[in-house]
């Protein structure tokens, strides 16, 4: 008489076969894939609120963490450049400047850093169990903007309590920067996720370059220096080409109430048509992460393999 072990192996046998982790077509495969990928949603769920307890596991003051990194970033940029170099008397509100800027870019480099390392994180359900392998950065980006939005609400309760709150339409591009800006960091994730499980260098490569993308965006200055600097032309035109300094820029254009009060000698300036360049980079943005989606289907195939 065979056993319930036997039983079930001879049930098992008698299933159809099904093909996994195919690499669906270039060009007309992107609805496959975003379709396995809504089929997997409570488990992408279950991966985001993993990775943001895991973060502060074992933690007493767990999610209050989140809080000090900005803070404390605040206060060394604020004295360190502020007060020592003397941009906090150059700039109006320095404070609530800078933190427009540490808040937007904590949530593109978190997301970056996060997904890159994301595949080599869940190296054993990768190689046992087989999902979308998006779901690993996707996971990641989730995190990170938990993280965002905390921080997100630290940013309003310091500009209601230590600035002006602005109350006109340019309130709008925040929403539209910080959309434009989970899509083009969660874009470029996907790529450098895939890469990073064939050349583990890209990890280590990636931190420098977020070291050196940190500095080439006007969070610590304003862009009115680099204005100044360059007096337009292609280099200004390069410079506004990265989303990320145009993101920032937006962010301190609908938050940073003081960049249009003029003081003394400081005069904010802002690029010319600045919203028009928010919508093209959200395009644009929208259009690489259907790309790197595509590059990621391609890279996916020896994931398993390489891990």
């Amino acid at each position: 008489m065979a056993s319930d072990a036997e039983r079930r192996a001879e049930r098992i046998a008698l299933e159809p076969m099904r093909v996994v982790g195919r690499r669906s077509p270039f060009f007309s495969g992107t609805g496959q894939s975003l379709a396995e990928i809504w089929s997997q949603r409570e488990l992408l769920g279950l991966l985001v609120r993993r990775e943001v307890r895991a973060r502060y596991k074992d933690s007493t003051l767990g999610i209050l963490w989140s809080l000090f990194r900005p803070i404390v970033s605040l206060l060394i940029y604020y004295f360190a450049i502020g007060q020592i170099l003397g941009l906090a008397r150059a700039i109006p509100d320095f404070a609530i400047f800078v933190f427009v800027g540490l808040t937007t870019w904590g949530l593109f480099n978190e997301v970056v850093a996060s997904s890159t390392t994301s595949l080599l994180s869940n190296a054993g359900l990768v190689k046992k169990v087989y999902l979308p392998r998006e779901i690993y950065p996707l996971s990641a980006v989730g995190g990170a903007m938990f993280n965002f939005f905390v921080q997100f609400l630290v940013l309003l309760a310091a500009i209601f309590v230590l600035a002006s709150f602005p109350t006109d339409e340019r309130l709008l591009l925040a929403p539209l920067a910080i959309i434009m800006l989970t899509l083009f960091s969660t874009a470029v994730g996907l790529i450098l996720a895939g890469v990073n499980v064939y050349l583990r260098d890209t990890q280590h490569l990636v931190e420098v370059a977020l070291v050196v993308l940190f500095w080439a965006s006007p969070i610590v200055y304003s862009f009115t220096f680099v204005h100044d600097a360059l007096q337009g032309g292609w280099l200004e035109e390069l410079y506004l080409a990265n989303p990320v300094t145009i993101a920032v820029i937006s962010m301190q254009r609908s938050l940073w109430a003081a960049g249009d009060e003029a003081t003394g000698a400081f005069a904010q300036t802002w690029p010319e048509n600045l919203e028009l360049r928010l919508l093209v980079m959200l395009v644009v943005s929208v259009g690489l992460l259907w790309l790197a989606q595509r590059i990621f289907n391609r890279l996916q195939g020896n994931f398993a393999q390489e891990l």
